[in-house]
């Protein structure tokens, strides 16, 4: 190891690496090897070799075939996220119903800085529909979920968002500051957001916020292959699921939003 390395290794804590490891893995990935995991966290090989080493023993990561995989253990602490539980806990009998009228990928989401992550997801009906899971993350500015959140997030968030550049996942996705601007105006006074192959191409995602009292909490969603007048028709569906959740969860809520 080179003495700039050794110097970049000890300046980060081990826990700070040893997230850096976890935050590696996607909904897109099945096994990582030791190799790209350094690769993609930035840390050295040696270094990686030993963090993974310990977080096997946890049972954070377990070991295959091909490389390595998030352990039980992650999903059993993630379940544990106290105010995330409860969200999920109130608001899966309202996604049920949704799934069950709809048979379409029913989803709940929250915020964590520029992007949404699923705590909750029914699969569609489809089989040839794309795969995500709980865990998964998308960019706010792209999916229906992430604009029914920004609509109602405080200008100064959804500023520093937009100074940071709207990243292109498809050439459908609205790179115009201004023209998000307008979208999420509507949004407000509509309280239904839309996604026509903005984040994955032929697909649609028809949302709704959800709020505790007046505190913006997440969002709900339904999802398939793209269609206008489907799209259309399913608004009022996911707005009542979305209300009649927000209903539930009352105003003795507390959420982090950003």
């Amino acid at each position: 190891m080179s003495d700039s390395a050794i110097r970049n290794d000890n300046s980060r804590s081990t826990v700070l690496r040893a997230f850096s490891i976890l935050e590696v893995f996607t909904a897109a990935d099945d096994q990582i090897s030791l190799g790209e995991l350094a690769e993609r966290s930035g840390n050295p090989k040696s270094s990686t070799h030993r963090i993974v080493t310990d977080l096997v023993m946890a049972g954070a990561l377990e070991r295959g075939d091909s490389g390595y995989r998030l352990g039980v253990r992650m999903f059993e602490l993630g379940h544990l996220v106290p105010l995330q539980r409860k969200l999920r806990e109130v608001a899966l009998p309202f996604l049920q119903d949704l799934h069950e009228v709809t048979h379409l990928a029913t989803t709940l989401a929250v915020r964590d800085g520029t992007e949404t992550v699923y705590v909750e997801k029914l699969v569609s009906h489809d089989t040839n529909a794309p795969y995500s899971r709980v865990g998964s993350r998308m960019p706010l500015h792209c999916t229906a979920l992430g604009k029914a959140i920004l609509a109602f997030t405080d200008p100064e968030s959804l500023e520093e968002l937009l100074a940071g550049g709207l990243r292109p996942i498809t050439d459908r996705t609205v790179l115009d500051p201004e023209q998000l601007r307008r979208e999420l105006a509507a949004i407000r006074r509509s309280r239904i957001a839309y996604d026509s192959g903005e984040s994955r191409r032929g697909r649609f995602c028809v949302a709704a916020p959800v709020f505790a009292g007046t505190t913006l909490v997440g969002a709900l969603s339904v999802s398939g292959h793209a269609g206008a007048e489907r799209t259309q028709r399913l608004g009022p569906a996911v707005m009542g699921t979305a209300r009649a959740l927000s209903r539930s969860l009352g105003p003795s809520m507390p959420m982090r939003t950003g």
